[in-house]
């Protein structure tokens, strides 16, 4: 622990001292990989019935009531191969029809494929509630579910390679992918060719929408766009509007504001498993661990202390700023922090450009986690 971060005027509080994220380079293999594909720790206990709609925003029940019957639909053996399975697969797909309503157009009067569900919608309307609620209800053993982020699954190609990891994921029943990005050609290339490969193999897809507004458009699923950026992906995808506002503010206070570095360091001191980092010094440290690995950073991790908290200098540095709050909000660790608030992080030309939603919704995480740790601060 550097000095700059002793108590002034006081000796430790505990008898070890914080963690620090910046002293950490955690190494990540496979196999881990491919098990932690399931919902993360926030979301192991959400339900269909535990979403709470806006009672304003139809849209809302409408997802909850479309999501519900595509579970169900998928009740049936997997849809891969012929003979037997291949009536198992035209059995899934009429349960599918039904789920969806037949609101495909004339072309999808006989479904040819499997469908799946691109949930579309503004930060902190419950997208990962309802996609982690949809890989609960389906029917089938968590080994023939997967659930991962668009950042883990092209983490996954890398440590598996494009051909094992078609092989790893053709058998399972569901794959859902949250924060679907489409700020990367290449990427979205190979999860494109993937995913391709899991519909003829008969596996299903969900996910929520993670996207430039100048592709998809702010707020709607732009199905040309999507067709041309990912190469015809977008006719396996039923999208599903979802409005309203951010369910993290409704009805509650405002964030704390910062606090002082001598609070923040005794609190980093006082609690057990909590990290204290310079945020300067752990910002340079994301740049040299692969956002893959973020998750596993902050495995021990019971709170986040940080002190010295500044806007972030460029946008390679806020992109990995925003990965490490979604890794965070997953986790459900409070973020302690002192110098500037949350919401001061990201310029205004950040706030106004191509990546706007994702940074909108760091803001609204953090500012989350920022009242989870209130509790943190002796009083």
């Amino acid at each position: 622990m550097s000095s700059s971060h002793a108590v002034p005027g006081s000796s430790p509080i505990a008898e070890t001292a914080p963690l620090s994220l910046c002293a950490l380079e955690p190494h990540v293999p496979a196999d881990r990989l491919v098990a932690e594909m399931v919902p993360p720790p926030r979301f192991d206990s959400v339900r269909f019935d535990t979403y709470v709609p806006d009672p304003n925003q139809p849209s809302q029940t409408e997802a909850v009531r479309v999501l519900s019957d595509f579970a169900a639909g998928l009740g049936g053996a997997h849809a891969s191969g012929s003979g037997k399975s291949g009536g198992a697969r035209s059995a899934s797909r009429e349960g599918w029809w039904r789920a969806t309503g037949g609101r495909f157009g004339r072309k999808a009067a006989q479904p040819s494929g499997p469908r799946g569900v691109y949930l579309d919608g503004g930060y902190g309307v419950g997208k990962t509630h309802l996609l982690a609620s949809l890989w609960h209800a389906t029917p089938a053993a968590p080994s023939l579910k997967a659930f991962g982020t668009f950042v883990e699954l092209t983490n996954l190609v890398g440590a598996l390679g494009f051909q094992q990891t078609v092989r790893t994921l053709s058998g399972h029943r569901l794959l859902c992918i949250d924060e679907f990005e489409l700020d990367d050609p290449g990427d979205t290339v190979l999860v494109s060719s993937l995913l391709s490969r899991l519909v003829e193999a008969g596996v299903a897809l969900a996910a929520t929408s993670n996207t430039l507004p100048g592709k998809l458009g702010e707020g709607r699923f732009a199905a040309a766009d999507f067709l041309r950026e990912i190469q015809g992906l977008s006719a396996h995808f039923r999208p599903l509007r979802i409005d309203g506002d951010d369910y993290r503010h409704r009805g509650l206070p405002e964030a704390p504001p910062p606090y002082s570095d001598e609070q923040v360091t005794r609190a980093a001191y006082a609690t057990k498993g909590a990290s204290l980092d310079d945020f300067p010094a752990l910002l340079d440290h994301l740049a040299r661990v692969h956002p893959s690995r973020y998750g596993a950073l902050t495995d021990e991790v019971r709170a986040v202390c940080l002190t010295e908290v500044r806007p972030v200098p460029d946008q390679s540095t806020a992109l990995r700023l925003v990965v490490l709050a979604d890794r965070l909000y997953d986790r459900e660790v409070p973020v302690l922090a002192s110098g500037q608030p949350f919401d001061r992080l990201f310029s205004e030309e950040m706030l106004n450009g191509g990546y706007r939603k994702k940074y909108f919704r760091a803001i609204s995480r953090l500012t989350a986690l920022a009242r989870d740790a209130k509790g943190l601060v002796a009083q």
